[in-house]
Formats: structure tokens, sequence, C-alpha cells
């Protein structure tokens, strides 16, 4: 059986409410299941988990506390655009509004590494920029007007 605080119990319950990560969100259920005194097997069976998952948590949780309910950093790739790059992007893409390709060419003249248009993109939506293909023309065409005006006039 865990003992929590009152302040853990708290916290836990506002995480298991509004955390945006569900893995999270879980964790904390765990945690506040096993501290009303049920046992690792049946918070396991209760919530649809292995018996090793609730250990894990059981385990991460006397180790750090609530800083163990949120995933590890894991290995992979480094990052392909630096810090520093990507608050240089953000700022100049909110300076002006500029073109990805555009964008991509400054960021090199800057001494940035080359780095592909998806990844910019990427880079700019995480930082919360959004924007839309360009319409040329607001008019319909012709021919869907056309078209339109016949079902209008031909019974169906």
């Amino acid at each position: 059986m865990l003992v929590l605080s009152a302040g853990d119990k708290l916290e836990l319950q506002k995480i298991v409410k509004k955390h945006p990560n569900w893995r999270v969100r879980e964790r904390a259920q765990s945690v506040l299941l096993l501290a009303e005194g049920k046992s690792c097997q049946d918070v396991a069976e209760r919530q649809g988990l292995t018996l090793q998952t609730v250990s894990a948590t059981r385990r991460r949780w006397i180790e750090g506390g609530l800083d163990g309910l949120p995933d590890r950093a894991r290995s992979g790739a480094p990052p392909k655009v630096s810090a520093a790059d990507r608050e240089r992007l953000t700022q100049w893409a909110r300076e002006a509004p500029l073109s990805l390709p555009a964008l991509q060419a400054r960021h090199e003249q800057a001494g940035g590494t080359p780095v592909h248009l998806n990844t910019l993109s990427s880079v700019l939506k995480r930082a919360g920029f959004v924007w839309k293909r360009t319409r040329h023309c607001l008019k319909k065409s012709e021919t869907r007007w056309h078209l339109t005006k016949l079902n209008k006039i031909l019974p169906s």
C-alpha cells in the first residue's frame, strides 16, 4: 500500500482529470488505486493493464513521486534544428510572412544547417504557426456556375 500526502493526492486527482497525456493520467489513476490499498493485481485487472505495468508505475512513484509519472526520455536521432535556430526561424516568421522556400534560403544564408522544407514546416507548426494555401481567384468557375444554373432549370 502506498501512503500519499494530502497534496500529492490532490495533485494526482487533478492529473487524472486534466493532464493532456493519457499515459500520465493512467499512471496517476494507478497510484491512486494503490494508495487505496488495492494490490497490483487488482489495479491491473481494473484498468486492463499487465501486472508488470502496474508494478513499474508503483516503483517509479516510490523512486520519483510526481516526476516519475511522465515518460522518460527515449533514444533517437538528435534534433535536426537546434534550439537557437528554432528561435531564429520563429522570430523571422513572426516578423514577415515568408514562404517556406524563402525561409529556408534565409536560414541557410545565415549559416544554419541545411534542412528539408518538411522539417521547417514541422518546426513552425510546433511553434504554433498555421497557414493555408493561397487562393488566387475568389469567384466560381463558369462551368460550375453553368452546371448549377442548368440544374435549376432542368427538373430532377
